[in-house]
């Protein structure tokens, strides 16, 4: 099943023999990161990252406790070529030696997504190479890929600041959700009470190393959707409640115990619904492979309660290794190969998009966020 709204086309331009090695530029600017990276993909599905170069924006966002849209922006287009410069002379090799250029088309901060793309598009042209338009969260689906060789189809949970997802992943460009969250991803939740602590930016690792001193049993936190049978996701009421304990913590060791309480909580609703998921997916393929992808994937108090999860229904666990969680250009580059490996390339007036979703026939058939007085927050 191809996603309704894909980018690609069986029309460009042919790719190389199945089982040859196809050596891909990949380009990441969805939100703070200026990234690109080079990656090989051999004929029997092998990755081999040849360089990954990302540029952070934290010390230019840091005084506002947060991303802004516009400073990002202006930074990408700074940094874009000397980055990508850089990536290609790490990987050792020239323009002509590529077989195609990927670039994150989506989603994200769409005024930063517009330079990796533009950047792509001109690479593609001056060299008559194949473009291919890359869905960010497709990048974080397959960025388990980069550490060791990985069979579809599998399970995965994609919880990132921006985005909390249940996938059945089938390769690229054919993926089923199960799972959404209604209101905030995991990410935002961490990085906004992090905020509420005075922790500063980035907030979600702050509040982990916080929580490694802290008695969360103090704080009683809400659970969300406790009354529902599906494996959608709610942060929203937790991330409230935090901020306003948040107010009221007089010590260092009243921040610690809110921070571990968050974190327990946080990770809870990810297993219990990662739990459901696992035997929904159990009742239905033999290949029992759960991953877990994105930034979140690096919080060693989540990792560890997942890959308990995996293990209680006889799954197989796996995440990107800690340099392939965040956001990088090597995923893209690996997605881009794999489309490419399939004949499909983008077209050179592919439009840059603030929302994607992986399965958009779910997502039109069953928008998780419904239209109302205030209407569609996605």
């Amino acid at each position: 099943m191809m996603m309704a709204a894909d980018y690609s086309s069986e029309k460009g331009r042919a790719t190389e023999a199945p089982d040859a090695d196809l050596v891909v530029l990949g380009l990441e600017t969805s939100c703070d990161e200026t990234a690109a990276s080079v990656v090989r993909l051999t004929g029997d599905g092998a990755a081999t990252v040849l360089s990954s170069i990302v540029h952070s924006q934290i010390d230019d966002h840091a005084a506002f406790g947060g991303v802004v849209p516009e400073i990002a922006a202006r930074s990408h287009v700074e940094m874009i070529d000397g980055v990508a410069r850089r990536a290609m002379a790490e990987a050792g090799l020239d323009y002509g030696q590529l077989n195609g250029v990927a670039a994150t088309a989506g989603p994200g901060l769409v005024g930063g997504v517009m330079v990796g793309l533009s950047y792509g598009k001109a690479v593609a042209l001056a060299r008559d190479l194949p473009l291919i338009a890359v869905n960010h969260l497709e990048g974080h689906a397959v960025s388990a890929r980069l550490g060791e060789p990985v069979a579809y189809p599998f399970l995965l949970l994609l919880v990132s600041g921006g985005h909390c997802q249940l996938l059945e992943v089938r390769g690229v460009g054919d993926m089923t959700r199960l799972g959404t969250t209604i209101d905030d991803a995991a990410g935002e939740a961490f990085d906004k009470i992090a905020k509420a602590l005075g922790l500063g930016y980035p907030g979600g690792p702050a509040l982990e190393k916080l929580a490694e001193s802290g008695d969360g049993a103090r704080f009683d936190l809400p659970r969300a959707l406790l009354g529902r049978k599906d494996c959608d996701f709610s942060f929203s009421g937790l991330k409230t409640a935090a901020s306003r304990l948040a107010a009221t913590c007089e010590t260092d060791q009243d921040k610690a115990d809110l921070a571990d309480a968050v974190q327990t909580a946080i990770a809870r609703q990810l297993a219990e619904r990662s739990d459901r998921a696992l035997k929904d997916y159990a009742d239905l393929h033999e290949h029992r492979l759960f991953v877990v992808a994105g930034g979140v994937a690096a919080n060693s108090t989540i990792r560890s309660t997942l890959e308990a999860v995996a293990a209680k229904n006889g799954f197989a666990f796996l995440a990107p290794p800690m340099a392939y969680c965040t956001d990088n250009a090597a995923m893209i580059a690996l997605a881009g190969a794999e489309r490419l490996r399939k004949g499909l390339t983008s077209d050179i007036d592919t439009a840059a998009r603030p929302r994607w979703p992986l399965d958009e026939q779910k997502a039109l058939a069953d928008p998780a966020h419904k239209p109302g007085r205030k209407g569609a927050k996605a």
